[in-house]
């Protein structure tokens, strides 16, 4: 069984189902959630896409984005960032999608081979050796030989199984919102993006020309909103963008209209382990890098595959699988998480106290992103055993 259905979640199921496992997605909210922040894959991340049999599939659902400019206060472009730069790999990758949109494409492919339970949750679980019984909050009591946690940044399922959020979250010291809004800005195929010292603003395109996604950053030392209301994060937003310049009253003006506000903290995940028993995590449940990395989508995607490949390479035996899935993305994880501090670092507000902020143009970061985006192994896993084929114990 998989909790979540967004992007992790689906992924994983895809791989399981086409090793031969039966598979359950339980996703909390009633349906697939539309729309949210425009995602990336660079790398591995669209090896991963091409083998899963998606790639037309993905790439007519992309943003079609051309590249981002920064502008000063009165509109003007200072510096650009074309997407066919560093080989579609750049800042604004070849392959960006809406979030929601990439789920809706991961879930149509999954579908008619896939239990999907929507509405409902894990209220509880126990395991033993041969399985796992879950009790959902609808009622339902259920056993299964897996359970994997796809339940993103507040994984409800790794604070039942490994223990509180504060175990595991590390705040980057920066707050993210996004929404959006109508394209009254002439906004066409190229990202916006305005800073003052420790605030930002943006405007993106995305596939319907007639709307356009807004997004806010902010410095925050700490972050104590609940990241359920909805309330009181728009007040959080309005106060700390109050007196920024540039569109930025526009854009504030849609935001008790939106249908997809999202605002919460830039936080990674570190874990010294990503299982316990028959129990794993996936994708940002288990190791977030942050919307700064860039890469949360690609690790997801490539977590899935290796996950499903290395249980499947280690005959369905739940501690060698998750054994080996987290040997082969260790060191990729700790990659992309390095960029994501990284990056938040170069948007910190200087001051006596703070880090100097990081200098990109070196050797070592050229490294760094090599390792970031094409740095792990993709096995053929084609010739070991499905699901059905596991030996007997």
């Amino acid at each position: 069984m998989v909790a979540g259905a967004s992007i992790a979640g689906p992924a994983l199921a895809h791989w399981l189902r086409r090793r031969g496992a039966e598979v359950t997605v339980v996703e909390r909210a009633p349906e697939l959630r539309p729309g949210g922040q425009a995602v990336d894959a660079r790398g591995v991340a669209k090896e991963v896409i091409r083998r899963m049999g998606l790639d037309a599939a993905v790439r007519a659902t992309c943003t079609e984005t051309a590249g981002a400019c920064t502008v000063d206060v009165d509109g003007n472009v200072l510096e650009t960032f074309p997407a066919d730069s560093d080989g579609g790999d750049g800042f604004i990758a070849e392959i960006e999608i809406l979030r929601g949109d990439l789920s809706r494409v991961l879930y149509d492919d999954t579908r008619d081979g896939v239990e999907y339970v929507f509405g409902d949750r894990i209220a509880e679980l126990t395991q033993d050796a041969d399985g796992v019984d879950v009790a959902f909050a609808g009622g339902d009591r259920r056993r299964f030989d897996l359970v994997v946690g796809a339940d993103g940044l507040h994984s409800a399922l790794r604070t039942m199984v490994f223990g509180p959020p504060e175990r595991f979250l590390r705040h980057l010291g920066h707050v993210l919102a996004f929404y959006s809004v109508p394209n009254e800005f002439g906004l066409d195929r190229w990202l916006l993006e305005y800073q003052e010292s420790g605030r930002s603003a943006l405007l993106r395109p995305i596939q319907d020309a007639t709307r356009a996604m807004a997004m806010f950053y902010f410095t925050s030392a700490d972050f104590d909103v609940d990241y359920r209301d909805v309330a009181a994060q728009k007040r959080l937003l309005r106060e700390r963008m109050a007196g920024l310049g540039w569109l930025t009253p526009d854009i504030l003006a849609h935001l008790d209209d939106t249908p997809d506000f999202y605002l919460d903290q830039v936080a990674q995940v570190v874990m010294d382990r990503w299982s316990s028993g028959r129990v794993g995590l996936l994708g940002d449940a288990a190791f977030s890098s942050s919307p700064m990395s860039g890469q949360g989508t690609g690790l997801a995607l490539v977590g899935a595959y290796l996950l499903a490949g290395e249980l499947a390479a280690a005959g369905w035996d739940p501690e060698a699988g998750f054994a080996g899935y987290e040997a082969r993305m260790r060191s990729f994880v700790e990659a992309n998480q390095e960029i994501g501090r990284l990056n938040a670092r170069s948007r910190d507000v200087p001051g006596p106290d703070a880090e100097p902020s990081p200098d990109f143009g070196g050797e070592w970061f050229t490294e760094l992103v090599g390792r970031a985006i094409n740095g792990i192994e993709l096995p053929d896993y084609t010739e070991v055993p499905d699901f059905g084929a596991r030996p007997e114990r």
